[in-house]
């Protein structure tokens, strides 16, 4: 008689929010502590962010996946070179997660902040949704935790907020910025020379903040015209806040 194969496995989409590990819900806790597989991304030759959070709840029975990014910002998104690089990786991680899945592992892939909000997660969801059962855990987003941190309240009333990221053209940026009551302007690392100068055509600049490691021990918060230098780390956004209309 053949032996039937093990039930799939499914995988989790957990968000750990902005980097606080006191601010990763419940849910995402609790599937983390069950998960025989958790999974994480990392540049190569780190232990990773994502991993660094999680540190409190993984136990000795847990199987570590690390996910190794073959490059992060060494070149531009653009270039076919990253391009192809990244098609392969996530190609490779995809089918290393389907493998423990076909096992009938559950897999738990962490993504700081929201996995469905400019996450390294949705590379991977959009190749494995048709073939596994998903279930996405949402996570406090890292625009949230870093005007939670600067105490800004973001939007009044009828403001509009845009989310822009800072790899736009500068001409573009400057137009999108002026366009919107309230901007968040994040990817900014090598762009912030270029964000500063969108930011200062558009007239924001004197309400620009900038936040840097937002609810992470390292957490700097400034007035973007006080940082007088261009160098921002991978963790690092602007805010400018809407003024609309209040009660």
């Amino acid at each position: 008689m053949t032996k039937a194969a093990p039930p799939m496995g499914r995988l989790y989409g957990v968000g750990l929010g902005p980097g606080d590990p006191d601010l990763v819900t419940v849910k995402a806790v609790k599937i983390l502590g069950a998960a025989p597989v958790v999974a994480y991304f990392a540049h190569k030759g780190r232990r990773g962010h994502a991993r660094a959070i999680v540190d409190r709840w993984l136990g000795p029975q847990c199987l570590e996946l690390p996910l190794y990014y073959p490059m992060t910002t060494e070149i531009a998104f653009s270039d076919p070179v990253y391009v192809e690089a990244l098609r392969a990786f996530y190609a490779e991680a995809t089918e290393a997660i389907a493998d423990h899945l076909c096992a009938g592992r559950d897999v738990a892939l962490t993504c700081e902040g929201d996995p469905l909000l400019y996450g390294s997660f949705m590379h991977l969801y959009v190749r494995l949704k048709d073939r596994f059962a998903i279930e996405v855990i949402p996570g406090v987003a890292g625009m949230s935790g870093c005007w939670s941190a600067a105490q800004v309240p973001i939007a009044w009333g009828d403001d509009v907020l845009s989310v822009l990221p800072g790899t736009l053209g500068g001409g573009d940026l400057a137009r999108r910025i002026e366009a919107c009551d309230a901007a968040i302007i994040i990817k900014l690392g090598a762009n912030l020379g270029k964000v500063r100068l969108a930011i200062r055509e558009a007239g924001r600049e004197t309400e620009a903040i900038y936040v840097e490691h937002g609810t992470q021990a390292a957490e700097k918060i400034l007035k973007l015209a006080n940082k007088t230098d261009d160098r921002a780390p991978y963790f690092s956004m602007i805010l400018i806040p809407g003024q609309g209309r209040r009660p």
